[in-house]
């Protein structure tokens, strides 16, 4: 049990830009089968919504604490932040993106315990990839050296090669707040490159230091989002500040001289290593970098000191000039060859350009028009979705844009009245592609679309995820067999802004998609119809569907199986259950638009056991037409649910599906905000529920309030003005302002808009 006193960690995460990890790094302490610790979670005033996250795990944990900062001041100051407020025995710090692998904290308390509680306990980690590949440390040898030991580093200067970083080490919180040469303990100072400098000043001052072969630390490598990506490259020049307080405070004292020759060896390979990386230092500061670095090798070079051998060696010893134009050389001389190479494949790629192709480089030449926005959905299909409900508002909001839509031929005779089309692979569409300021979709343009200076790409997605998307689809063989993951990533890195329907999406567009990208926490544009249609609509709707006035309409809405793509294949005997529902009410049944045409379900429809409404053009409309929903997995419940009207869940093959697809919570639960109402999973199950009324009982309901709450906060029927003004305005924050779900009135139900009279006022007409 915990300490009545005192817990045994302290784990401090600082919290900034980190909406997509940090519950997944806070639920990995959490889950640790050793409880005797605290969560001391430190939110860095982060500009999106971690410090909500936090606040929400720790309403639910009495572990988790979360403290706000008054103003920004970067990952040392929030540690610093957090270290104030810790009370364990040993300090962790862990980084809001990353995390702890089971079994953590129990392997670092035993070995403290075998060890007598030294001062710092160096243990390993792994670097996890993008492509869901792990990459093994290197410090392992290092750390098997001191196998079973408590050493002084001084005499174990093999320790210093271990990854300078300090997540990778607890620390006796006594030794770290009173420690140090002066006895005023340690502090994390400003800016980049702060861990190098708390490295390299503990392990100089302490006096005993042991080691775990264990893997604590799971180290993601974030393709965007990680500080050291930093937008302004002087940033980075802090290193030399860095370094130099640690040399400063190394300096005049004794029995340190090799120590201090491999803080410089460690020193002047991460200078090399910072200048390798074109993102940190690009071209135009290259020359004061390399002045800099050779000023601090010069001033800190230790008596005696010989650089590496080889090739490396060489580089230090340029790099100890400080001379951009001897670097350069000596950095020309190696590259030359692949230099070469890389030229002469651009030279044959370019002969092999269609005249379209030519065409549209010619177009992106040419001045973006910034009066012009190209929108497109499900792959050309007809125009709808997100993008529809932007386009409207767009038209009332900023009626200088003009918009035109990519639709492909088969789609060309559904287009709704007032759309400009172009169809793909054409000149007008890559005079568009190249020309437009604004491209906008719910799913991505094709690869051959290449983002140019001043075009702004608005990815509105397509549906909550309850499936596995992104690079999470990498670990399900269903769906990664057909997808290649790079070119995935190369299209996500065209986007600017990124439209989430509530927290859940957020939180997962972020982590699964990782790049550049801005968040756009406003609600589905497409879900606002449901807060503007009225009574009107609703019994419009129903009746070209051809729902007489009294009967209840049942929509059902499966979605699709990735390993049975090729034909629609329903896991509901249609025919019997539209039987067993009785004539007082229709089955409207709509097929996943991947699949085709169905005979069976063409014949029932015949026959008039059933509505198939696969091809209607409106989902929106389908929802406001129906009593209720009933659907597997599909993203359509998240929607639906909007409306406050009994959603049914059948899932006949839950276990199948999650195994194959995965999935991000357990839609089967029956707790409160993840379930939507009835769960069926077998075919008697479904029609019982329908013929005892639970379907639309009060327990039904609460769920469905729960799960309203949770995954509606947003749609209140203003989403696409908000989108609106943020991209197409440029207008600062999110308005109008939510309306609290409690405060809405979504469209009225069937049953409601038949008994209306038409005499009072109803909301907003809905176009047909």
């Amino acid at each position: 049990m915990p300490s009545a006193a005192a817990p045994r960690f302290s784990v401090i995460i600082p919290v900034y830009g980190v909406e997509g990890y940090i519950r997944e790094c806070i639920e990995s302490v959490t889950s640790q089968s050793y409880p005797d610790f605290e969560i001391v979670a430190v939110d860095d005033r982060s500009q999106d919504g971690s410090g909500a996250i936090i606040d929400e795990l720790a309403a639910r944990d009495p572990r988790v604490r979360a403290v706000h900062r008054a103003e920004n001041g970067g990952i040392g100051a929030a540690r610093n932040t957090g270290i104030a407020h810790a009370r364990g025995d040993y300090l962790l710090f862990l980084d809001g993106d990353d995390s702890i692998r089971p079994g953590s904290l129990q392997a670092l308390a035993d070995r403290l315990d075998e060890t007598d509680d030294p001062e710092i306990l160096l243990f390993d980690y792994v670097r996890t990839h993008v492509d869901g590949s792990v990459e093994a440390s290197k410090s392992g040898k290092h750390l098997a050296a001191v196998r079973g030991q408590v050493v002084d580093p001084r005499a174990h200067l093999e320790l210093l090669r271990v990854f300078a970083v300090v997540w990778n080490r607890v620390y006796r919180r006594d030794f770290f707040t009173t420690g140090g040469f002066d006895g005023a303990g340690f502090h994390f100072t400003d800016g980049l490159y702060e861990d190098a400098l708390m490295v390299y000043t503990t392990m100089a001052t302490a006096r005993r230091v042991a080691a775990l072969e264990y893997v604590v630390v799971e180290y993601r490598q974030r393709r965007q989002g990680s500080s050291m990506r930093s937008s302004s490259p002087r940033k980075h020049f802090v290193i030399f500040e860095q370094y130099q307080r640690a040399f400063d405070y190394l300096a005049g004292h004794p029995g340190l001289d090799d120590y201090r020759k491999v803080v410089f060896e460690r020193m002047v390979s991460h200078f090399l290593y910072t200048l390798a990386r074109g993102f940190r230092i690009p071209r135009s500061h290259r020359r004061a970098y390399i002045h800099q670095a050779g000023q601090a090798y010069r001033r800190n070079e230790p008596k005696g000191f010989t650089p590496p051998p080889g090739l490396v060696g060489l580089k230090f010893k340029v790099l100890r000039t400080g001379s951009y134009a001897a670097f350069e050389s000596l950095k020309a001389a190696n590259g030359t060859r692949e230099t070469a190479f890389r030229a002469l494949g651009r030279s044959k790629r370019w002969g092999g350009r269609k005249a379209l192709k030519t065409y549209y480089a010619v177009q992106r030449r040419l001045p973006v028009d910034e009066n012009l926005a190209v929108y497109s959905a499900y792959w050309g299909r007809t125009p709808g979705c997100n993008p529809l409900a932007v386009h409207e508002a767009a038209k009332k909001l900023a009626p200088n844009l003009r918009g035109v839509w990519v639709v492909n031929q088969a789609h060309a005779g559904k287009l709704p009245a007032g759309i400009t089309r172009v169809a793909p692979a054409t000149f007008g569409y890559w005079k568009a592609m190249a020309r437009a300021k604004y491209l906008v979709n719910n799913v991505n343009f094709p690869d051959s679309v290449i983002k140019r200076p001043g075009q702004v790409h608005l990815q509105t997605h397509h549906g909550t995820p309850l499936k596995r998307m992104g690079l999470d689809q990498q670990n399900y063989p269903a769906v990664a067999r057909s997808m290649d993951f790079g070119k995935l990533m190369e299209r996500v890195d065209r986007w600017d802004w990124s439209v989430s329907s509530n927290q859940h999406s957020t939180e997962q567009w972020e982590r699964v998609y990782p790049a550049a990208f801005k968040t756009l926490n406003t609600g589905y544009p497409r879900n606002d119809v449901y807060y503007r249609a009225g009574a009107e609509d609703v019994r419009r709707i129903r009746g070209a569907l051809g729902i007489a006035p009294g009967k209840k309409a049942i929509l059902y809405a499966p979605t699709v199986r990735d390993h049975q793509r090729d034909a629609f294949v329903s896991r509901l005997d249609l025919a019997r259950f539209a039987r067993e529902l009785g004539p007082d009410y229709v089955l409207l049944v709509r097929a996943h638009y991947f699949y085709g045409a169905d005979r069976e379900l063409d014949a029932l429809a015949e026959r008039g056991a059933l509505v198939d409404v696969s091809r209607h053009p409106s989902v929106e409309e389908l929802c406001l037409a129906a009593d209720a929903l009933i659907t597997d997995y599909s993203s359509i419940m998240f929607d639906y649910a909007n409306l406050d009207r009994p959603i049914v869940t059948y899932a006949d093959d839950w276990e199948m599906y999650r195994t194959c697809r995965g999935v991000t919570f357990d839609l089967l639960s029956g707790e409160p905000g993840d379930t939507p109402g009835v769960i069926a999973t077998t075919e008697d199950e479904l029609i019982a529920a329908f013929r005892d009324g639970t379907w639309r009982g009060e327990e039904a309901a609460a769920l469905r309030r729960a799960f309203r709450e949770r995954f509606c906060a947003w749609d209140d029927g203003h989403a696409a003005e908000r989108v609106v003004r943020a991209v197409f305005l440029e207008e600062e924050g999110l308005r109008p302002p939510v309306v609290p779900v409690a405060e809405r009135t979504p469209a009225p139900s069937p049953e409601a808009a038949t008994a209306t009279t038409g005499t009072t006022a109803e909301p907003e007409h809905v176009a047909g």
